[in-house]
């Protein structure tokens, strides 16, 4: 580690010992069922979501917690397996992990590590680079970190807490938290969509972007990638740089969406107060967003059209999709399409049964469709299907009573864009989404406790001063 790293570093924890007040604990461990202390929180994902909570929660003194991923260290995230663009979108002087502490931004870790003039001079933010500023900001603030540990399965336990079944190195065992979070970013709460047209196609031959692809084997192939949007270009990019033959891109729309909505709204109004409007706005404003799809920036376009074997197809939705002798045949509005190898980048659908994390749950969550009817003209039934949190990101029931548990279960995540705006898996909302979770999370924690809290102060009756003998007989005198 460089001198200038390890100075940084010194300077941080300098730094957050000087704000730490208060710093005074404020929680007791719950005992679980197997007698060991519960965690106070439970974090499942420890990518850039998972540690900014995590970091969160640390500042607040909450500090029995764990981070779970069940990728390997440095894997977390999109970042080294299915990101496929060189750079990330977001502007360099966005911040998001390190919450306000200018030591931990990007830039100072970027500038300790590669110097200042590298900083001035750069363009865009490396993926790799911001996926080893993650690692050494999670070490940095010291998380408790578990990798290769997946959450299968979270049912109540005894005494308002949650029981989370993880699976580790083969072995299988049962944390207790009061609280977990879901910090599961692209995920969330469904899957990888394959158009209903391409479902039946043998996995040899269909893809999402979100898959381990072998794009090597793609050379002097056809591929054909659907859907328009940042992540469908970076495959197409990446299987043309890859050696393919041909790369034909389908958007079912009849123009391309070049408008980047997330642009507009990254102003903290519109990120800390969303979900302060009623239904009827929130639904506005996030139908227009969605609907609009979020936009590439020109670099992600250029990547593929400087290709002589790349074609952007506008207004050529896949209306069916065969296996022929030949390949795979596309049939769109504007004719059809062969190809070896499909790629699917139609985002995710919400299918929380899907998930089988939430399998004691799942048919209770309640949606933005149980809960707000839009006008006619507004409504959209893909999006009516996110679940509707309440104001601390916590599932809220469908028919209250049955599950009351899942108020304990907070999602932070793409799927809680429809609650929130871009919250749970953009960068450029955490400096205001993160603390407004950690806030709903403590909120819970010490109501909670309350009458614990009111039973210390009943019992406090530590003196603050020493009043001698003396002053009190000179005082009576007078």
């Amino acid at each position: 580690m460089s001198e200038t790293l390890t100075q940084l570093e010194a300077d941080i924890h300098a730094d957050l010992a000087r704000i730490a007040h208060p710093g005074a604990a404020w929680l007791e461990p719950k005992a679980g069922p197997d007698g060991k202390p519960a965690l106070d929180v439970l974090i499942i994902g420890a990518g850039q979501s998972g540690i900014a909570i995590g970091f969160g929660l640390l500042r607040s003194r909450v500090s029995n917690i764990l981070l779970i991923d069940k990728a390997e260290e440095g894997k977390e995230g999109p970042w080294l397996t299915y990101a496929r663009m060189p750079t990330l979108r977001s502007p360099k002087d966005y911040t998001g992990p390190d919450l306000d502490i200018p030591g931990l931004t990007y830039q100072s870790w970027h500038e300790a590590r590669f110097g200042k003039t590298s900083w001035q001079e750069l363009g865009l933010i490396a993926r790799e680079h911001w996926a080893e500023y993650l690692l050494w900001l999670r070490r940095t603030v010291g998380l408790p970190v578990r990798n290769a540990c997946e959450l299968k399965e979270i049912a109540p336990a005894a005494d308002g807490l949650l029981a989370a079944r993880v699976k580790r190195a083969g072995e299988v065992e049962t944390l207790y938290a009061r609280k977990i979070v879901l910090a599961t970013g692209q995920e969330g709460m469904g899957g990888w969509m394959i158009p209903e047209q391409l479902v039946h196609l043998p996995a040899s031959s269909v893809a999402t972007v979100a898959d381990d692809i072998d794009f090597e084997s793609l050379r002097g192939k056809r591929v054909a990638v659907i859907g328009a949007g940042a992540s469908a270009f970076d495959n197409a990019a990446t299987a043309l740089e890859a050696g393919a033959a041909e790369v034909h891109l389908l958007c079912r729309r009849a123009q391309i969406q070049v408008i980047q909505p997330y642009r507009w709204l990254t102003f903290r109004g519109f990120l800390r107060h969303l979900s302060d409007l009623d239904d009827a706005w929130r639904w506005r404003f996030m139908r227009k967003i969605l609907e609009m799809r979020e936009g590439f920036p020109q670099p992600t376009y250029d990547r593929c059209a400087r290709h002589a074997n790349f074609t952007l197809h506008e207004g050529a939705p896949v209306e069916a999709a065969r296996k022929t002798d030949n390949g795979v045949e596309l049939q769109t509005p504007r004719g059809a399409i062969t190809a070896d190898f499909v790629i699917c980048g139609t985002g995710i659908d919400m299918d929380f049964a899907g998930r089988g994390e939430l399998a004691q749950c799942a048919g209770n969550i309640a949606t933005w469709a149980d809960r707000y009817q839009p006008p006619e003209d507004e409504r959209n039934e893909r999006l009516g299907r996110f679940p509707y949190l309440a104001d601390d990101y916590a599932f809220t029931e469908r028919e209250p009573g049955i599950t009351p548990w899942i108020a304990d279960i907070h999602l932070f995540a793409i799927a809680s864009t429809m609650s929130f705006g871009p919250s749970g898996s953009s960068i450029n909302a955490m400096t205001t989404a993160v603390p407004k979770l950690v806030h709903g999370l403590t909120r819970g924690l010490f109501r909670a406790d309350v009458e614990r809290h009111w039973d210390s102060l009943s019992a406090y009756d530590v003196p603050q001063a020493v009043v001698t003998r003396q002053a009190r007989e000179m005082g009576e005198s007078l």
